[in-house]
C-alpha cells in the first residue's frame, strides 16, 4: 500500500497540526481582508466569526474528505477529481452552518433564497483549502509497505538484473539508475512513475531524485542539520528537508 494523502481524521498528531495551522490562517486571511461583506462588521467580531468557521470546516472537511482517502484509496481513480467531489460534498452541511452563524453572529439578513449563492462561496473556500492541504500532504514522503504481490517495477527490470533485489531507483535526467543486488543498470522511465509501480516493497522516496528500499540501507549518519543514508552497495544517498521529518518519525534516520 502507498501511503501519499492523509485527509480525513489524521493518524498523528502533526497531520491535525498542519490541518489546523492551514485553517487558522485562512481564517486571518479572511478576517483581514474583509471576504464576503464581512468588512461591515467589527475586527474581532469578525475575527470570531471567521476562526470558527475555518476550524470547524477543518474537522467537517477531515471526515467527509477521509472517506474519500480512507486507507490511500481513491474513489474515482483521480486524486484531483475526488478533492474536487469532497469538497462539493463537505460544502453541502456547511453552508447551512454558514447561514445560521451569520444570521445569528453577523446579523446578516441572508434569505432561504440565497443560500444557493452562498453555496457558491462556501464551496469556493473548501476548493481551496483542500487543494493546499493537498499540495503540502504532496510534499511529505510516499512511504510504501511490504506486499506479498510482486511489484509491478520488477517486469521492468533488464534482464541481467531479473530476480535481483532492487535496492534504489536514482534519478539521471530522462533515466533511472537501478541499485541492485546484481549491479546497476539504467532504464527510461520517470521516478513517479516509478515509486508508483514499487509497491509492494517497503520504501521511500527521500529526496526528489532517490527513491531507497527500506532494507537497502546500511548505514544512516546526520550532521549539519542534513542526513545521508549508505546503501548495501556503498552508494551515498542524500535525504532532503523536505522528506527528512516523515523519514525520522519512521525511525529511519
Amino acid at each position: 500500500m502507498t501511503r501519499k494523502f492523509r485527509f480525513g481524521p489524521h493518524d498523528d498528531l502533526q497531520g491535525w497540526t498542519r490541518g489546523l495551522a492551514v485553517a487558522a490562517a485562512a481564517g486571518v486571511f479572511l478576517t483581514f481582508s474583509g471576504a464576503f461583506g464581512t468588512d461591515r462588521v467589527q475586527l474581532p467580531v469578525r475575527f470570531g466569526y471567521w476562526m470558527l468557521m475555518m476550524v470547524s470546516g477543518y474537522f467537517i472537511g477531515s471526515f467527509v474528505a477521509g472517506w474519500f482517502f480512507r486507507s490511500g484509496q481513491r474513489r474515482s481513480g483521480n486524486m484531483w477529481l475526488d478533492a474536487a467531489l469532497a469538497a462539493l460534498v463537505m460544502s453541502v452541511p456547511f453552508t447551512f452552518i454558514v447561514w445560521v452563524a451569520s444570521r445569528t453572529l453577523l446579523r446578516s439578513d441572508i434569505p432561504v433564497a440565497g443560500i444557493p449563492i452562498l453555496f457558491g462561496y462556501v464551496l469556493l473556500v473548501a476548493l481551496a483549502l483542500t487543494v493546499i492541504n493537498m499540495l503540502i500532504e504532496s510534499r511529505r514522503v510516499a512511504i510504501t509497505e511490504a506486499s506479498p504481490e510482486p511489484p509491478r517495477f520488477l517486469e521492468r527490470l533488464p534482464l541481467k538484473l531479473r530476480g535481483a533485489e532492487v535496492w534504489a531507483v536514482e534519478a539521471e535526467d530522462h533515466y533511472l539508475r537501478l541499485h541492485t543486488s546484481r549491479g546497476q543498470d539504467l532504464i527510461l522511465m520517470r521516478l513517479a512513475d516509478a515509486v508508483a509501480e514499487l509497491e509492494g516493497i517497503e520504501g521511500a522516496q527521500v529526496h526528489r531524485s532517490w527513491w531507497v528500499a527500506r532494507d537497502a540501507i546500511a548505514d544512516a549518519r546526520r550532521g549539519d542539520g542534513r542526513a545521508t543514508l549508505t546503501l548495501k552497495d556503498g552508494s551515498e544517498v542524500p535525504v532532503s528537508r523536505t522528506y527528512a521529518g516523515v523519514l525520522r518519525d519512521k525511525g529511519w534516520i
